[in-house]
């Protein structure tokens, strides 16, 4: 069923966004992108903005991972407010953003190598998340040589290597083959419950949203704003032909169509 958005003072939220709103000026005038946007995430809860193309989504990303500064309103992740980048908050993008003339060793160690972590503990995490996304044996190997499954599993490695509060995924996976994608999906799931981080993950794909999600965060056209919300109680793994599964992907798409 669809909620509108719920919280409780006792719950302990790690990203509060109160009245965010983003506006860009252009050629044309003022473009609001998202209207007072307001969302609280739990800790440890994975987190997925679902709603349709271009409604502002990676904006909405942007400015909890401080890459753009809100036009008003206030972010906080970890109770500190958000005004620029920081390895607390880690980030996924649509494309790897791999260095090519970095080994996958020397891409996943990139960040704490520039923060000045001691070798012996960048060592200890490079080894421990190139495991974990399951690339041993792989890094000396160039970007080049890899498939795009696998330099996604770069990205994530090298996001995770930081060892942030907070994850902030854009459709990594949007341009993967369908194959690719489902086992990304089972990947990403088996790399969260072993490391728990708080997770926000942006898809415009349902199957994606349900397989993946704790609570999906519907969102209205552009300018974005919170529609509703959806706790996700299926256990993991999910089955994609479970009724219940079927029941809410229809649901929430008959949603989703009505305000474009």
């Amino acid at each position: 069923m669809c909620m509108e958005q719920q919280g409780s003072i006792k719950d302990n939220f790690i990203i509060d966004c109160e009245n965010v709103t983003k506006e860009f000026t252009t050629e044309r005038g003022t473009l609001k992108v998202a209207d007072n946007f307001s969302l609280k995430v739990k800790e440890n809860e994975f987190l997925v903005l679902f709603g349709p193309g271009q409604c502002g989504k990676t904006t909405l990303l942007n400015l909890i991972a401080g890459l753009e500064p809100a036009t008003s309103g206030k972010i906080t992740v970890n109770n500190k407010e958000v005004n620029k980048p920081d390895p607390e908050r880690g980030v996924v993008y649509q494309t790897t953003a791999l260095f090519p003339w970095l080994t996958v060793k020397g891409n996943v160690e990139f960040g704490p190598k520039v923060r000045g972590i001691s070798k012996a503990e960048r060592e200890r995490r490079t080894a421990h998340y190139i495991k974990l996304v399951g690339l041993e044996g792989f890094e000396n190997s160039y970007p080049v040589k890899l498939s795009g499954g696998m330099q996604q599993r770069v990205g994530i490695a090298r996001a995770y290597c930081n060892e942030p509060v907070v994850m902030l995924m854009d459709e990594p996976f949007g341009h993967l083959d369908a194959q690719t994608r489902y086992l990304m999906q089972e990947e990403l799931v088996r790399i969260w419950e072993s490391e728990k981080r708080t997770a926000i993950f942006v898809t415009n794909n349902i199957e994606e949203a349900l397989y993946l999600a704790d609570r999906i965060v519907v969102l209205t056209n552009c300018p974005a704003s919170v529609k509703c919300e959806y706790n996700i109680t299926m256990k993991r793994p999910r089955d994609y032909v479970d009724p219940e599964f079927l029941r809410l992907r229809e649901e929430i798409t008959n949603i989703v169509d009505k305000t474009l």
